[in-house]
């Protein structure tokens, strides 16, 4: 199934990188800025996928119809941008992975909601992302995922078709974009997933425990 493919795009946080650190760390500073108790990583990290939506959730308990939502995200994203790259590490094996796919030749890049604003200074930041063919955000396009328009700019940004190149997300609206633009998907389970996530639910074409068994994947051109 896998054996024609020419490109490998991922989602960005809980894929390639756990953010978790950093993201819980702006909001809890908005917690003590308040004289709150801080709250341990384990809690903010299983919403970590939902950026500042899930972040002000478990802070604040902050829905996005609160009336202070939008001034409560847009301190918590002036947070973040203050320490998005102080904790934020790929995940174990993923430099090897993207080594790996470059010395095979296949061109990869990155397909993430996460604003411009974070993405594009994130990614300069950080070595691995140096050799990325494409890096779109949730703002590139007029749609973020699970719409398959940003796929589909990666795609022509690599200057493939879509059917050649497979997606790796770690959420279910990963999976649904990329099957809405033609491409095969796997799903990535050792992510931000919750404690009820039903990835077998999701309609991927494979599922992958760490980053290495997708070059197993792609190598063997068969299913997980």
């Amino acid at each position: 199934m896998f054996q024609d493919i020419r490109a490998v795009l991922f989602d960005l946080d809980g894929t390639l990188i756990d953010s978790a650190p950093d993201l819980g760390a702006a909001a809890d500073k908005m917690r003590t800025d308040r004289g709150l108790p801080p709250l341990p990583l384990g809690q903010y990290r299983p919403m970590a996928g939902a950026g500042a939506r899930g972040m002000l959730g478990i802070a604040f308990g902050a829905a996005p119809e609160h009336p202070d939502f939008a001034a409560l995200r847009e301190e918590f994203f002036v947070n973040y941008e203050n320490c998005m790259t102080r904790r934020t590490f790929a995940f174990d094996g993923v430099v090897e992975m993207i080594d790996e796919l470059q010395r095979r030749g296949l061109p990869w890049g990155v397909v993430t909601n996460k604003a411009a604003r974070f993405t594009l200074p994130l990614t300069r930041q950080m070595p691995l992302f140096a050799s990325a063919g494409a890096v779109v955000s949730g703002d590139t396009t007029q749609y973020a995922k699970p719409h398959p328009a940003p796929l589909l700019e990666a795609a022509r940004q690599l200057n493939l078709a879509p059917a050649r190149c497979v997606y790796v997300g770690d959420d279910e609206r990963d999976i649904v974009a990329g099957l809405a633009a033609g491409m095969l998907t796997v799903a990535a389970t050792y992510g931000y997933l919750g404690s009820n996530a039903d990835t077998r639910g999701w309609g991927a074409h494979a599922h992958i425990h760490s980053p290495s068994e997708l070059l197993t994947l792609l190598k063997s051109g068969g299913q997980a």
